[in-house]
């Protein structure tokens, strides 16, 4: 009953929307890139070089903005270096984004202690960090203030974010040109569209938000960044762009489902469970989801497979 009484309270939607809400951006790059047809395993380097460089900035500027500024200027750099390998010399996605993640995690550590003398934490330096946003009106609304009111103002952006690009994606003529490259690249080429460009565009879209993930770990999540805090955000923000089939409203629910079991995590290592367990729930549900989805997959061809030979 402990658990069930702390999963139905404000404290446990407060926290499953801090933890949804670097996913929700990561997520929602994935989409914009796989709907490209590409797919950019280095999330999760963009994420923590970001989380890092938005700290460094904040600090030595005493700017939020130079800060975001910094983290997204990072997330660009890593982004357009993915894309420059990947479109221009052609070399494999997965072994780009892979590389990424390698450079970022030794890149971080190596400024860290350049920087602050220390390999762990950023905690001697003062860093900016993301305010919280009360809603006029909304936030003296018994229940309503309480479940509305009063996050981070990243997690307010993340949610606008599902709709800035979700009309993006199916309004505008970027976004048809973004979703025929992903379906068929050779009859977009055919009629005088650079293939290489509406990728590039997806995939220094997909930096930014990845950026803006990052940036939330480290400067609104915590007030300070952490060796590897991003922890394989990136990667279940692919999960969760494959679970909602690249679209972005079956994204954002996929990605606060495998935070609600991340935030879930949380509460089980206030009880006396093993501390390896709760450790591996969010990504026991990232494993589950991933078969689920593949399931239905399969269960989808073999479906197309006996209409098409009846």
């Amino acid at each position: 009953m402990t658990v069930l009484s702390t999963i139905f309270s404000f404290q446990f939607v407060d926290m499953w929307l801090r933890v949804a809400t670097p996913l929700i951006f990561t997520s929602m790059g994935a989409v914009v890139c796989e709907r490209s047809g590409v797919v950019n395993l280095g999330l999760e380097g963009i994420m923590l070089s970001a989380a890092l460089m938005g700290v460094l900035g904040s600090a030595f500027s005493g700017s939020l903005f130079i800060g975001l500024l910094s983290g997204l200027a990072m997330g660009l750099f890593l982004s357009a270096v993915f894309a420059y390998f990947h479109l221009v010399l052609k070399a494999n996605e997965v072994l780009c984004g892979t590389a990424i993640n390698t450079f970022a995690g030794g890149f971080t550590v190596f400024m860290l202690e350049i920087v602050t003398g220390e390999k762990g934490t950023s905690a001697s330096i003062k860093s900016m960090a993301f305010p919280t946003v009360d809603i006029p009106i909304i936030q003296h609304i018994p229940v309503l203030g309480q479940l509305l009111s009063g996050h981070n103002l990243l997690t307010y952006f993340a949610f606008i974010m599902v709709g800035v690009l979700w009309y993006l994606l199916y309004k505008t003529p970027i976004g048809l040109r973004i979703r025929a490259v992903g379906e068929n690249e050779h009859a977009i080429h055919s009629v005088g569209i650079s293939v290489t460009k509406v990728r590039f565009l997806a995939i220094m879209i997909c930096g930014v938000m990845a950026s803006l993930g990052g940036m939330y770990l480290s400067m609104g999540y915590l007030n300070m960044f952490v060796r590897d805090m991003v922890a394989g955000r990136g990667f279940i923000s692919l999960a969760a762009n494959a679970m909602g089939h690249a679209t972005p409203v079956g994204t954002m629910l996929s990605a606060l489902v495998f935070a609600f079991f991340d935030g879930l995590s949380n509460i089980l290592q206030a009880l006396k469970i093993p501390s390896e367990f709760v450790q591996m729930l969010p990504y026991a549900a990232t494993i589950v989801g991933l078969v689920l989805y593949s399931i239905q997959r399969i269960n989808a061809v073999k479906r197309h497979k006996a209409k098409s030979f009846a």
